[in-house]
């Protein structure tokens, strides 16, 4: 079942796009990772899906509800931890999560203290005496002791140092495993690639790519390196064979496709020792925005 869906969305400001024409499908008990750089709509996205923004064009649901007519029962299953948390400075960290929690309306109170402690979060502190970090755990836990069915979270884990950033992993895998789905929308690449089943990549407000990492790596090249005693093989003309490099007694190059055509003409040379190996996310995505000063141009007004 689709607990996120969208058809068509679209949003402009004046005559500056910010999504263009979004189709997608989240699947209950899905974590979902959502890519792109600054100016690509992720943000944006997240607006529409939480009912702040009205669509231009197209429509989205959320647990089977009109994302703009029905926020309110929406919000009373879904859970929303925003890239850049703002809350009360006055209040306590305690304090804080109560006023969330009544505000919610839905709090697991045991879970609510198990999260404090493995966060390592003291409740006691004003919220103005907190690192942007100690905010951002406020915030997650705040969100996650409610057990909702939606998790949306954007750039959860800004300002978490790497054991605080794993406390989160577990947490979210712990989510999955009770059934709830997850939104998640990171620049951290290795975080998407640990947790996400599915990801999709948007580029200037367009969703480029969509799918398993599984199955956008059958469509990338795959690196191979192999060495030899004797001459190196000419590898014109192989198909797939891509971005040759020559160094001392090795041969490195992309393949893309059947990897047996590459295969043979090292096997023919006599390779003495060959390496593969499949892209990382972080390739993947690179591969649609490349290196150039114009190839992840964000789109113009405010299309985060």
């Amino acid at each position: 079942m689709a607990v996120i869906r969208t058809e068509g969305l679209t949003k402009h400001y004046g005559r500056s796009p910010a999504l263009e024409d979004l189709d997608l499908e989240v699947a209950q008990g899905e974590v979902f990772g959502y890519l792109g750089p600054n100016g690509s709509g992720k943000t944006t996205t997240i607006r529409l899906l939480l009912g702040l923004i009205r669509p231009t064009a197209g429509r989205a649901q959320v647990l089977g509800g009109d994302a703009q007519r029905d926020v309110v029962a929406i919000h009373r299953r879904l859970a929303y931890v925003p890239g850049d948390t703002a809350l009360w400075p006055q209040l306590t960290g305690a304090e804080t999560l109560h006023l969330l929690g009544a505000v919610h309306g839905s709090v697991d109170a045991n879970y609510r203290a198990a999260l404090v402690e493995r966060f390592e979060l003291d409740p006691s502190k004003r919220v103005r005496a907190y690192s942007k970090g100690n905010r951002q755990k406020l915030a997650l836990i705040a969100a996650l002791m409610t057990r909702a069915e939606v998790l949306v979270l954007d750039e959860p884990t800004a300002g978490l140092d790497p054991l605080m950033e794993q406390q989160f992993r577990a947490c979210v895998r712990e989510a999955q495993d009770r059934g709830q789905t997850v939104f998640l929308s990171s620049h951290v690449l290795a975080e998407v690639e640990a947790l996400c089943g599915r990801v999709a990549i948007l580029r200037a407000g367009r969703l480029v790519e969509v799918g398993s990492l599984d199955h956008m790596r059958l469509r990338a090249a795959l690196a191979v390196e192999a060495s030899f005693d004797g001459p190196l093989p000419d590898l014109a003309g192989v198909p797939g064979v891509t971005a040759v490099e020559r160094a001392g007694q090795t041969v490195r190059c992309q393949v893309t496709g059947s990897i047996g055509p590459l295969l043979g003409r090292l096997a023919e040379a006599g390779a003495t020792r060959v390496v593969s190996r499949e892209p990382s996310l972080e390739e993947l995505f690179l591969t649609h925005y490349g290196s150039g000063p114009h190839a992840a141009a964000p789109p113009a007004g405010d299309g985060r």
